[in-house]
């Protein structure tokens, strides 16, 4: 589990491709104060198993799923990415409860500056966009954002000065693939109220909601 909140910008020092997996070796600073074999990093947002450290370098097996749910197959060595260790229990929960299990891709479409922030608007599939609200929390690329504006076509967040210096989102161009985690809660209510199978009925209806005061 993980804040969405980035610790360090890494970077892919190699990438090992088979035939539908890979395995990526990252470098970075802040993460190996107490990383340890087995540890999960989200590497731009993917929750990603630490299988070999080294030095101020780990290694991590990226599964056939990951690659064709994500942006990862797009990237190569030299790529920056953004990375967070796993949450601990006595820590601050500054951004949003992310799993670190994406839900799918988005595109940018406009990077625009505003201000002292930047607006970025990034286009996604109905599937992401039907549990994006305004107002509410998403993870591009493992950061924690709050969604600014919403239509039909995509969604608008806005980047404050730290948040963009510290993490790669604004030194990415329209036409770039990002990769995007919705806020889990409005998954699971959706999946608790549907039914179990074609022959069960679910028994929370808005008429059920609203006889017990929702």
């Amino acid at each position: 589990m993980f804040t969405g909140i980035i610790e360090e910008i890494g970077r892919i020092q190699q990438i090992e491709r088979g035939a539908r997996s890979s395995r990526l070796t990252i470098s970075g600073d802040v993460i190996f104060s107490d990383l340890k074999l087995g540890d999960s990093v989200a590497v731009n947002g993917i929750c990603l198993t630490a299988s070999a450290i080294f030095g101020k370098q780990f290694s991590a097996d990226v599964m056939p799923e990951t690659l064709d749910r994500t942006a990862l197959g797009v990237l190569s060595s030299g790529s920056s990415v953004n990375l967070e260790r796993a949450m601990s229990a006595n820590g601050r929960f500054g951004g949003h409860i992310v799993s670190g299990h994406i839900d799918g891709v988005g595109r940018i479409l406009q990077v625009q500056p505003d201000d002292n922030a930047v607006r970025v608007r990034i286009a996604a599939e109905d599937s992401i966009l039907r549990y994006v609200i305004q107002k509410g929390s998403i993870a591009i690329d493992g950061i924690s954002l709050t969604v600014a504006d919403l239509d039909s076509g995509g969604f608008t967040v806005s980047i404050i000065p730290h948040t963009g210096a510290e993490t790669t989102l604004l030194s990415k161009r329209p036409g770039e693939l990002v990769n995007l985690e919705n806020d889990m809660i409005g998954k699971y209510v959706e999946r608790l109220m549907m039914p179990l199978n074609e022959d069960s009925q679910s028994k929370i209806t808005y008429e059920f909601l609203a006889e017990h005061g929702f």
